[in-house]
């Protein structure tokens, strides 16, 4: 019998086709900063980026940044080891705040938004090179062939590519009925197994990179809940 996570299965989730400012919408956005939490996503992130990036990098860019609550809590973890950084944070919509500018300005991180669609803003990326590219719950939206598609543009943009993703398993599948109890809406209660069911296991981000002899790719499962991938053109141990 062929097993339900054996394979991704990529559905319709309902916050993508909301518009922005849908109450439903923002509600599912704040139901989103509890997951990163309850996942530990932004320490995973800060770990693998500590653990990655050699020094702290002057250009940074993070696709499908959403609010930027996910990459300022990041940003909180990494300040007194990062100062100086140019952040630049691309998603279709514009979703942050004067007031989340200025937690990342406090930090010592300028900012720059992008809104534009991350398929059609890799045609021509008029941002320039980065030291580190990242994504954290974005990459699972996407068919594979649209994967190799973007893995193969971003790989020339900087020398790091790190990504949290939804772990496809059993456990993450079962605590997404459990997100109720945080008062989760109906939006995050669609889209929170969908996300898992299109989530990562084994090699999967990693056959999906370009062959490339100056690069090694690393993924494996972090906890119960996040798949990490990281990718980079030098010698590396792996994730921690």
């Amino acid at each position: 019998m062929v097993n339900d996570l054996d394979h991704r299965r990529i559905e319709r989730e309902l916050l993508d086709n909301l518009p922005p400012d849908d109450p439903r919408a923002v509600g599912s956005r704040r139901d989103l900063a509890w997951i990163n939490a309850l996942m530990f996503q932004s320490a995973i992130m800060a770990s693998l980026l500590k653990a990655s990036v050699r020094k702290s990098p002057t250009r940074f860019l993070e696709i499908g940044s959403g609010d930027g609550a996910f990459m300022l809590s990041v940003a909180k973890r990494l300040a007194r080891r990062w100062t100086d950084v140019d952040l630049v944070m691309l998603d279709q919509f514009n979703l942050i705040s004067d007031r989340r500018f200025a937690d990342f300005y406090a930090l010592g991180w300028r900012v720059e938004t992008i809104i534009d669609d991350v398929f059609e803003w890799i045609q021509s990326p008029r941002a320039g090179a980065f030291d580190v590219v990242s994504a954290n719950l974005f990459l699972h939206h996407f068919p594979d062939a649209a994967l190799k598609r973007l893995f193969l543009a971003l790989r020339p943009l900087a020398p790091v590519f790190l990504a949290t993703e939804p772990s496809r398993n059993a456990i993450a599948l079962r605590a997404c009925s459990l997100l109720h109890i945080i008062g989760a809406n109906e939006v995050t209660l669609h889209d929170a197994p969908a996300s898992v069911r299109a989530g990562f296991a084994g090699h999967e981000l990693s056959s999906l990179w370009p062959p490339d002899f100056r690069r090694q790719c690393a993924e494996r499962r972090i906890g119960p809940f996040t798949h990490a991938f990281l990718a980079v053109d030098r010698a590396s141990e792996g994730l921690p």
